[in-house]
């Protein structure tokens, strides 16, 4: 499966809003600096993410974006299909006269299975509980 540029930003502008999980807006220019995502950029990926029902915006001085569904309701399969498209018709996989079809169909299940299952939430919490084993710990 190939991830473009685009449909990678948009999983990490989405995995930041889940980060923070607020329900005050977040401003484009934090997630943009947090990520190092470039703003412009960030700015057409999120109105995409919003017309595809996964954020919402909120214009003004608190202004922002903020997540629809919550980080629980929201896998990075239905992501990446809304971002990038269905997977390519002429990757290994769909060539039926090739002896490795089979097992590239098989990998191509397995991937979208993973990404499918995987959702916000448990990346956040994945995430968390990896930063919190290189803290530093100064007992003696």
């Amino acid at each position: 499966m190939n991830v473009s540029v685009k449909g990678e930003y948009a999983l990490q502008a989405l995995f930041d809003l889940a980060t923070l999980s607020s329900k005050s807006p977040i401003r484009i220019a934090d997630i943009a600096r947090r990520q190092k995502i470039p703003q412009k950029f960030l700015e057409l990926i999120l109105a995409s993410l919003k017309q595809g029902g996964f954020v919402e915006s909120r214009r003004g001085a608190e202004g922002g974006y903020l997540l629809v569904r919550s980080p629980e309701q929201i896998t990075v399969g239905e992501v990446l299909r809304y971002v990038d498209g269905p997977p390519d018709a002429n990757s290994p996989s769909r060539r039926g006269n090739s002896p490795f079809a089979g097992m590239w169909l098989r990998v191509d299940e397995a991937v979208n299975s993973v990404l499918d299952r995987t959702t916000f939430a448990a990346l956040v919490r994945d995430w968390a509980e990896k930063q919190s084993q290189f803290v530093p710990n100064w007992e003696i």
